[in-house]
């Protein structure tokens, strides 16, 4: 974190920009544009691998787990990171196993904030490993968390006043981010993946289309004049700052949307129908 004289205001910084960062340089590794970007992205990684094994909290390692498989897509014969990847997926497998219970199927007590990418991370594993009990426990979280956030006609993630807590039963509704919709969108996109489930690219388009105002306030985020996105959903309208996290949600989810839409067409030589605001 800076604050506005660009002095950072930690120490230390979080795991989970940890995490994102392991996720970028992963994503870059296996899809650099050349070599020269391949080795800078394999130097700051391989730095950043004695830090992999003292992650404590359930998203950095969830984010590392998925740098972690764009890295072992490009080097798939590296034992020791494979190791890796199976000691971290063993940690978020193993949370889910101390907190899920007949009628919570969660990897905490709580859902609070970008609670798509633990089952995401899982779905990135298993399609490494082949492990059927991750794909089973990402599998069963993902319809769970599909059953609180589509208990609307549209999409609805849990807000960020409140979190949802399983004794309470209550859902907070506000306070909804950006950065939630992104993880629920490479969410059904990887479940789709995976599966070959097309209903999990009609999810994915539904939750994607809460930027454009298929929302609690039929209100889009997204701002077609800046090309940036509102940071978050609120009870009497939008958060009218346009952050960096909020807008590189957005665009991560368009450019996964696109992506999904060309490989439906290569397959099916149809394009499914789409609003306008998606071809921007």
């Amino acid at each position: 974190f800076l604050n506005f004289r660009r002095e950072y205001m930690e120490v230390v910084g979080s795991e989970d920009a940890f995490g994102r960062t392991i996720w970028a340089l992963g994503y870059l590794i296996r899809y650099a544009p050349n070599s020269a970007y391949r080795e800078f992205g394999l130097e700051m990684y391989r730095r950043a691998i004695p830090h992999f094994a003292s992650l404590r909290y359930l998203r950095g390692i969830a984010d590392t787990i998925i740098g972690i498989t764009h890295y072992l897509a490009c080097f798939p014969t590296d034992e020791g990171m494979l190791e890796t990847l199976a000691d971290l997926s063993g940690k978020l497998m193993e949370a889910y196993r101390q907190n899920a219970s007949r009628n919570w199927q969660w990897y905490e007590k709580k859902m609070v904030y970008d609670n798509g990418i633990l089952p995401l991370a899982l779905l990135h594993s298993c399609e490494i490993t082949g492990n059927a009990a991750a794909r089973k426990i990402a599998l069963e979280s993902l319809q769970f968390l599909e059953k609180v956030c589509f208990r609307k006609d549209w999409f609805t993630p849990v807000g960020n006043r409140g979190w949802y807590d399983d004794k309470t039963g209550s859902v907070p509704l506000f306070d909804q981010q950006a950065l939630e919709t992104m993880a629920m969108v490479l969410l059904y996109h990887q479940a789709y993946l995976l599966t070959g489930k097309h209903t999990w690219l009609q999810k994915m388009y539904q939750c994607y289309t809460w930027f454009l105002g298929e929302n609690e306030l039929h209100i889009p985020l997204f701002d077609g004049e800046t090309f940036g996105c509102c940071d978050g959903l609120q009870e009497r309208g939008v958060n009218r700052n346009q952050g960096a996290e909020s807008t590189l949600a957005y665009w991560i989810s368009h450019l996964t949307v696109i992506k999904a839409i060309e490989n439906e067409a290569r397959h099916t030589r149809q394009y499914p129908p789409l609003r306008p605001e998606v071809v921007i």
